[in-house]
Protein backbone atom coordinates (compact mmCIF):
# COMPACT_ATOMS: atom_id res chain seq x y z
CA UNK A 1 0.00 0.00 0.00
CA UNK A 2 1.19 3.71 -0.51
CA UNK A 3 0.67 5.86 1.62
CA UNK A 4 -1.26 8.93 1.08
CA UNK A 5 0.82 12.22 0.75
CA UNK A 6 -0.44 16.02 0.24
CA UNK A 7 1.96 18.62 -0.25
CA UNK A 8 1.61 22.17 -0.26
CA UNK A 9 3.51 24.06 -2.97
CA UNK A 10 3.21 27.79 -1.81
CA UNK A 11 5.07 29.33 -4.60
CA UNK A 12 6.10 33.13 -4.33
CA UNK A 13 3.91 33.79 -1.51
CA UNK A 14 4.16 34.35 2.38
CA UNK A 15 7.00 36.56 3.86
CA UNK A 16 8.86 35.03 6.72
CA UNK A 17 6.41 36.06 9.36
CA UNK A 18 3.17 35.10 7.06
CA UNK A 19 4.99 31.56 6.65
CA UNK A 20 5.24 31.34 10.48
CA UNK A 21 2.04 32.02 11.40
CA UNK A 22 0.27 29.81 8.69
CA UNK A 23 2.65 26.59 10.20
CA UNK A 24 1.25 27.65 13.84
CA UNK A 25 -2.06 27.38 12.49
CA UNK A 26 -2.22 24.64 10.44
CA UNK A 27 -0.12 22.27 13.12
CA UNK A 28 -2.89 21.77 15.61
CA UNK A 29 -5.39 20.90 12.56
CA UNK A 30 -3.45 18.23 10.93
CA UNK A 31 -1.23 16.85 13.91
CA UNK A 32 -3.39 13.30 13.61
CA UNK A 33 -3.41 13.17 9.79
CA UNK A 34 -3.34 9.66 8.63
CA UNK A 35 -1.33 10.89 5.19
CA UNK A 36 2.05 11.94 4.98
CA UNK A 37 1.93 15.59 4.93
CA UNK A 38 4.91 18.46 3.53
CA UNK A 39 4.94 22.09 2.79
CA UNK A 40 7.46 23.67 0.05
CA UNK A 41 7.64 27.33 1.43
CA UNK A 42 9.61 30.51 -0.46
CA UNK A 43 13.59 29.74 0.52
CA UNK A 44 13.31 32.58 2.79
CA UNK A 45 11.37 31.08 5.14
CA UNK A 46 13.08 27.53 5.22
CA UNK A 47 15.48 28.18 7.92
CA UNK A 48 12.37 29.55 10.49
CA UNK A 49 9.94 26.71 9.14
CA UNK A 50 12.64 24.12 9.91
CA UNK A 51 12.55 25.51 14.07
CA UNK A 52 8.62 25.19 14.03
CA UNK A 53 8.20 21.72 12.28
CA UNK A 54 10.60 19.79 13.84
CA UNK A 55 9.58 17.29 15.76
CA UNK A 56 6.04 17.75 13.70
CA UNK A 57 4.47 15.28 11.15
CA UNK A 58 4.94 17.96 8.70
CA UNK A 59 8.08 17.42 6.55
CA UNK A 60 9.56 20.02 5.01
CA UNK A 61 10.34 20.82 0.79
CA UNK A 62 11.86 23.00 -1.35
CA UNK A 63 10.84 24.53 -4.77
CA UNK A 64 13.59 23.73 -6.98
CA UNK A 65 17.42 23.22 -6.88
CA UNK A 66 20.55 23.50 -9.03
CA UNK A 67 21.82 20.68 -10.87
CA UNK A 68 24.99 21.79 -9.91
CA UNK A 69 26.89 21.26 -6.57
CA UNK A 70 27.94 25.14 -6.33
CA UNK A 71 29.84 28.03 -8.23
CA UNK A 72 28.70 30.86 -10.66
CA UNK A 73 24.54 30.44 -10.85
CA UNK A 74 23.25 33.71 -9.47
CA UNK A 75 19.76 33.28 -7.92
CA UNK A 76 20.20 29.58 -7.84
CA UNK A 77 20.15 26.95 -4.67
CA UNK A 78 22.10 24.36 -4.08
CA UNK A 79 21.34 20.26 -2.63
CA UNK A 80 24.16 21.51 0.29
CA UNK A 81 22.27 24.42 0.92
CA UNK A 82 18.81 22.66 1.34
CA UNK A 83 20.11 20.09 3.04
CA UNK A 84 21.58 22.47 5.65
CA UNK A 85 18.34 24.21 6.19
CA UNK A 86 16.34 20.45 7.10
CA UNK A 87 14.83 19.85 3.49
CA UNK A 88 13.14 16.65 2.88
CA UNK A 89 11.88 17.20 -0.70
CA UNK A 90 11.86 19.02 -3.81
CA UNK A 91 9.52 20.34 -6.45
CA UNK A 92 11.50 20.20 -9.86
CA UNK A 93 10.20 20.39 -13.21
CA UNK A 94 6.82 22.70 -11.91
CA UNK A 95 4.86 23.80 -15.42
CA UNK A 96 5.70 27.01 -13.94
CA UNK A 97 9.33 26.21 -14.12
CA UNK A 98 9.47 24.95 -17.67
CA UNK A 99 7.08 27.31 -19.02
CA UNK A 100 8.57 30.45 -17.60
CA UNK A 101 11.52 29.91 -17.01
CA UNK A 102 12.46 27.24 -19.62
CA UNK A 103 13.17 24.50 -18.05
CA UNK A 104 13.60 21.37 -20.26
CA UNK A 105 13.48 17.74 -20.09
CA UNK A 106 17.39 17.16 -20.05
CA UNK A 107 17.50 20.01 -17.04
CA UNK A 108 14.70 18.41 -14.95
CA UNK A 109 16.69 14.90 -15.33
CA UNK A 110 19.81 16.51 -14.11
CA UNK A 111 18.34 17.65 -10.99
CA UNK A 112 16.86 14.82 -10.38
CA UNK A 113 19.45 13.26 -10.68
CA UNK A 114 21.92 15.44 -8.53
CA UNK A 115 18.87 15.74 -5.72
CA UNK A 116 18.53 12.14 -5.69
CA UNK A 117 22.62 11.73 -4.95
CA UNK A 118 22.49 14.35 -2.69
CA UNK A 119 19.93 12.68 -0.63
CA UNK A 120 17.08 14.35 -1.32
CA UNK A 121 13.32 13.38 -2.45
CA UNK A 122 11.75 14.63 -6.03
CA UNK A 123 8.77 15.56 -6.54
CA UNK A 124 8.65 15.72 -10.65
CA UNK A 125 6.29 17.04 -12.24
CA UNK A 126 4.95 16.41 -15.62
CA UNK A 127 1.49 17.58 -17.77
CA UNK A 128 0.21 18.70 -20.91
CA UNK A 129 -1.01 22.31 -21.86
CA UNK A 130 -5.27 22.78 -22.96
CA UNK A 131 -3.80 22.44 -26.86
CA UNK A 132 -1.66 19.24 -26.08
CA UNK A 133 -5.44 17.50 -24.42
CA UNK A 134 -7.45 18.62 -26.85
CA UNK A 135 -5.23 17.49 -29.97
CA UNK A 136 -4.78 13.87 -28.13
CA UNK A 137 -1.14 14.23 -27.10
CA UNK A 138 -1.65 13.95 -23.59
CA UNK A 139 -0.45 10.34 -23.62
CA UNK A 140 2.80 10.69 -25.72
CA UNK A 141 4.07 13.74 -24.00
CA UNK A 142 3.42 12.31 -20.31
CA UNK A 143 5.56 9.16 -21.60
CA UNK A 144 7.93 11.67 -23.02
CA UNK A 145 8.49 13.67 -19.75
CA UNK A 146 8.37 10.48 -17.15
CA UNK A 147 11.19 8.58 -19.73
CA UNK A 148 13.19 11.79 -19.85
CA UNK A 149 12.56 12.48 -15.44
CA UNK A 150 14.22 8.65 -14.94
CA UNK A 151 16.95 8.44 -17.38
CA UNK A 152 19.73 9.10 -15.07
CA UNK A 153 18.31 7.37 -11.56
CA UNK A 154 19.90 4.21 -9.98
CA UNK A 155 17.46 1.55 -9.36
CA UNK A 156 17.93 1.69 -5.52
CA UNK A 157 16.56 5.32 -5.92
CA UNK A 158 13.05 4.70 -7.27
CA UNK A 159 11.36 4.53 -3.79
CA UNK A 160 12.70 8.07 -3.10
CA UNK A 161 11.00 9.57 -6.34
CA UNK A 162 7.54 11.12 -6.40
CA UNK A 163 5.57 11.93 -9.40
CA UNK A 164 2.94 14.91 -9.25
CA UNK A 165 0.55 15.09 -12.78
CA UNK A 166 -0.23 18.79 -12.78
CA UNK A 167 -2.29 19.35 -16.15
CA UNK A 168 -1.30 22.85 -17.08
CA UNK A 169 -4.18 23.66 -18.06
CA UNK A 170 -6.34 23.12 -14.61
CA UNK A 171 -3.44 25.24 -12.41
CA UNK A 172 -4.52 28.06 -11.03
CA UNK A 173 -7.49 28.05 -13.61
CA UNK A 174 -10.53 26.40 -11.41
CA UNK A 175 -10.74 24.21 -13.97
CA UNK A 176 -9.98 20.42 -12.65
CA UNK A 177 -9.75 17.56 -14.60
CA UNK A 178 -12.38 14.92 -13.65
CA UNK A 179 -11.34 11.99 -11.11
CA UNK A 180 -11.79 9.48 -13.66
CA UNK A 181 -9.34 12.10 -16.12
CA UNK A 182 -6.75 12.46 -13.86
CA UNK A 183 -6.71 8.52 -12.56
CA UNK A 184 -6.30 7.37 -16.63
CA UNK A 185 -3.24 10.17 -16.77
CA UNK A 186 -1.62 8.69 -13.80
CA UNK A 187 -2.62 5.44 -14.28
CA UNK A 188 -0.83 6.22 -17.41
CA UNK A 189 2.37 7.27 -15.84
CA UNK A 190 2.48 4.26 -13.84
CA UNK A 191 2.71 2.40 -16.69
CA UNK A 192 5.37 4.40 -18.52
CA UNK A 193 7.31 4.60 -15.38
CA UNK A 194 7.22 0.39 -14.94
CA UNK A 195 8.75 -0.41 -18.62
CA UNK A 196 11.80 1.74 -17.34
CA UNK A 197 12.34 0.94 -13.36
CA UNK A 198 9.60 -2.21 -13.44
CA UNK A 199 6.14 -3.02 -12.60
CA UNK A 200 6.80 -3.61 -8.97
CA UNK A 201 9.01 -0.80 -8.20
CA UNK A 202 6.34 1.42 -10.22
CA UNK A 203 3.72 0.08 -7.65
CA UNK A 204 5.45 1.67 -5.19
CA UNK A 205 6.09 4.96 -6.58
CA UNK A 206 3.51 7.56 -5.73
CA UNK A 207 1.91 9.73 -8.02
CA UNK A 208 -0.13 13.24 -6.52
CA UNK A 209 -2.51 15.24 -8.76
CA UNK A 210 -1.68 18.64 -8.83
CA UNK A 211 -3.97 20.25 -10.80
CA UNK A 212 -6.57 22.19 -8.31
CA UNK A 213 -7.57 19.86 -5.54
CA UNK A 214 -8.94 21.18 -3.40
CA UNK A 215 -11.65 20.83 0.15
CA UNK A 216 -14.43 20.38 -2.21
CA UNK A 217 -12.88 17.56 -4.56
CA UNK A 218 -10.27 15.82 -2.46
CA UNK A 219 -12.73 12.81 -1.52
CA UNK A 220 -13.52 12.23 -4.79
CA UNK A 221 -9.97 12.57 -6.65
CA UNK A 222 -9.19 10.40 -3.59
CA UNK A 223 -11.21 7.50 -3.75
CA UNK A 224 -9.44 6.94 -6.81
CA UNK A 225 -7.04 4.05 -6.98
CA UNK A 226 -4.28 5.32 -9.07
CA UNK A 227 -4.21 8.79 -7.43
CA UNK A 228 -1.62 8.74 -4.23
CA UNK A 229 -2.28 12.29 -2.87
CA UNK A 230 -2.03 16.12 -3.98
CA UNK A 231 0.24 18.63 -5.21
CA UNK A 232 -1.50 21.76 -3.50
CA UNK A 233 -1.16 25.01 -5.13
CA UNK A 234 -3.60 27.82 -3.84
CA UNK A 235 -5.46 26.01 -1.36
CA UNK A 236 -2.48 25.31 0.80
CA UNK A 237 -1.95 29.08 1.58
CA UNK A 238 -5.36 29.24 4.22
CA UNK A 239 -5.02 26.85 6.93
CA UNK A 240 -8.14 25.40 7.59
CA UNK A 241 -8.54 24.85 3.48
CA UNK A 242 -5.66 22.88 3.39
CA UNK A 243 -6.30 21.08 6.66
CA UNK A 244 -9.09 19.85 4.91
CA UNK A 245 -7.58 18.36 2.45
CA UNK A 246 -5.07 17.02 4.36
CA UNK A 247 -7.92 15.32 6.38
CA UNK A 248 -9.83 14.23 3.86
Amino acid sequence: MRKPFICANWKMNKTVKEAQELIKELLPLVKDAQCEVAVCPPYTALSELKKQLDGTNIALGAQNINENKSGAYTGEISADMLLELGVTYVIIGHSERRGYYGETDDSVAAKVGFALENGLKPIICVGESLDQREANETFSLLEKQVSAALKNIKPNEVENIVFAYEPIWAIGTGKTATADQANDAIAHIRSVIGKKVGAAAAEKIRILYGGSMNEKNVKELMAMPEIDGGLIGGASLVAEKFAKIVCY
